[in-house]
């Protein structure tokens, strides 16, 4: 056997984008299904929730400031639940660095600012879904 830590975390993952900004979804999701992953696309929070306590994805890029249930409220209701508990939270914000303590503290796995270069955005990927569970069910 070999090691293959060179390659992408889990290629057949499924990933949830969470972002109001069309232009801005679909760049997130040529990168991520240009390397193999499973993508779902929700333009609102109140949407990500429904098609995360539906089918919990492996990870969700989640867009902070969104019309309706702001990416907040829909982190915390992802972690209030235990179905949904477990699931990688990635904060996605055009904020800068000023907000990362913030979204740590409310259970997200990684911070992401916008904008983004392609190998940022998988590097981040494979950091996150490597890492062990937001929250062991053991």
């Amino acid at each position: 056997m070999h090691d293959e830590t060179e390659e992408v975390a889990v290629p057949n993952a499924r990933i949830l984008i969470v972002e109001d900004h069309p232009t801005m979804r679909e760049a997130m999701r040529l990168v991520l299904e240009g390397e193999g992953f499973s993508i779902g696309e929700a333009g609102d929070g109140q949407r990500a929730l429904e098609m995360v306590r539906a089918d919990p994805p492996d990870l969700v890029f989640l867009d902070m400031h969104m019309p309706g249930s702001s990416g907040a409220e829909v982190l915390a209701e992802v972690r209030a639940d235990p179905a949904t508990a477990g699931v990688r939270v990635i904060i996605v914000t055009a904020d800068g660095e000023e907000g990362r303590e913030r979204a740590m503290a409310m259970g997200a796995d990684e911070y992401f600012t916008k904008p983004f270069s392609p190998i940022t955005l998988l590097d981040t990927v494979e950091r996150v879904l490597n890492a062990p569970p937001h929250e062991s069910e053991a």
